[in-house]
């Protein structure tokens, strides 16, 4: 993954600037990266938002979304709805991370303007983790919380009870890594994944002592605040740190919390490969987008979850400027990706094109000519504001910065 390094230097991409946004569409070949450049007319607005005086993690009052409790093999689960399935179009189903809850993880970004044109297609589904949602009881004394490998066993019973043809997954951290394991045991229920700040790897002994000290020095919110957030944001961005740290502390009981962080940081490795690199190799099956800002904690961890991915299966979405919520602090970013990763699965074709799709539309137009017989990227328009299709005919991973 040396190019991808190499791209990401301060010497490979010098002229980036605040005013203007290139995103950078990258295929890895086989003796070496070819690489096809886009630039905006226009820059992306910046969705870096002030808390001050205001709380953007609670939910406006919102009569058509439902909350059920879910009976399954390991508990109950906490879910909320908005709509009903749509003929054989998949849910988006949500799961958070750690230290949070759907409000919490999910609120911005499912809240933000252009979000709306995508969700009005779709039945959303939010999952909360067992006893993380806001004002749940707390867990009994001596109460054995579920594994992660558990908590991504209860899911086919929320899928079943509301009848889900299958689903498409937006998950964060531990929510990532849930999903991915779901998608791993029971692959016909799941067409695509959003995978953010995702580590496939499990505690070794110097990450659990480091854990175990801090939690011994910290508050919980404070720990697990360092998971979340890079520590750039814990230095600079006062308004988001002290905002969620007083969300986490009182929006979600601390002996669950507790419970659910633990549990997390005994996960063990996430068991996939890449085709091809061992016998019997296993991994995801389905479309994956990987989403990681560049000063985000999880770096490490997204990029080694992208050598284990099928490379024709998979795009990589790495946002500047960002830190370890690119859904609460970059969402119109988020969106947009969002939007042209279920476009690439052949969903919202009709969708309004924005002046990035515009832009790719050309640069990808132009690249083809000079292409050759490598496999590329395919986009049919049909007007100026309109996406036809989007496919991907690709043998390594899309990768893209923004």
């Amino acid at each position: 993954f040396v190019h991808w390094r190499q791209r990401c230097s301060p010497a490979a991409t010098p002229d980036r600037d605040k005013s203007k946004r290139r995103f950078d569409w990258h295929r890895l070949e086989m003796a070496g990266l070819q690489e096809i450049r886009m630039t905006e007319e226009k820059p992306l607005l910046r969705e870096q938002m002030s808390m001050e005086n205001c709380d953007v993690f609670l939910p406006p009052v919102d009569s058509n979304w439902q909350e059920h409790d879910i009976e399954t093999p390991y508990g109950m689960l906490h879910v909320v709805i908005r709509g009903a399935p749509k003929g054989n179009r998949p849910a988006i189903l949500t799961y958070h991370d750690v230290g949070m809850n759907h409000k919490l993880c999910f609120n911005t970004f499912f809240n933000f303007e252009d979000m709306q044109e995508i969700t009005k297609h779709f039945v959303v589904c939010h999952v909360d983790a067992p006893g993380q949602q806001t004002n749940a009881s707390q867990f009994p004394a001596g109460y054995q919380f579920p594994t992660m490998d558990q908590l991504a066993a209860m899911l086919p019973s929320v899928v079943q009870h509301f009848g889900f043809k299958s689903i498409v997954g937006i998950g964060v951290g531990a929510g990532a890594y849930v999903l991915a394991k779901f998608a791993l045991i029971f692959p016909d229920m799941v067409e695509g994944m959003v995978l953010l700040n995702i580590d496939p790897c499990g505690k070794g002994w110097i990450d659990w002592a480091a854990t175990k000290l801090s939690g011994l020095t910290s508050s919980l919110p404070d720990t697990v605040l360092s998971h979340l957030c890079s520590q750039e944001e814990l230095m600079n961005n006062t308004e988001l740190v002290q905002s969620l740290r007083q969300q986490i502390g009182a929006n979600i009981n601390q002996s669950n919390l507790q419970l659910f962080w633990n549990m997390y940081n005994s996960r063990r490795d996430l068991e996939m490969n890449r085709p091809g690199s061992v016998a019997n190799a296993k991994t995801l099956q389905c479309p994956v987008m990987l989403v990681v800002g560049d000063n985000a904690p999880a770096e490490e961890g997204v990029v080694e979850c992208n050598s284990k991915l099928d490379p024709t299966q998979t795009t990589f979405l790495k946002m500047a400027d960002c830190g370890g919520l690119p859904q609460i602090t970059q969402p119109g970013k988020l969106t947009e990706a969002f939007k042209y990763f279920l476009q690439g699965m052949g969903y919202m074709a009709s969708a309004s094109m924005t002046r990035l799709a515009r832009s790719r539309t050309a640069s990808l137009t132009s690249a083809s000519s000079v292409d050759g017989q490598r496999p590329r990227i395919c986009t049919q328009t049909n007007s100026s504001d309109s996406v036809g299709q989007v496919t991907q005919n690709m043998s390594h991973t899309m990768e893209v910065s923004c």
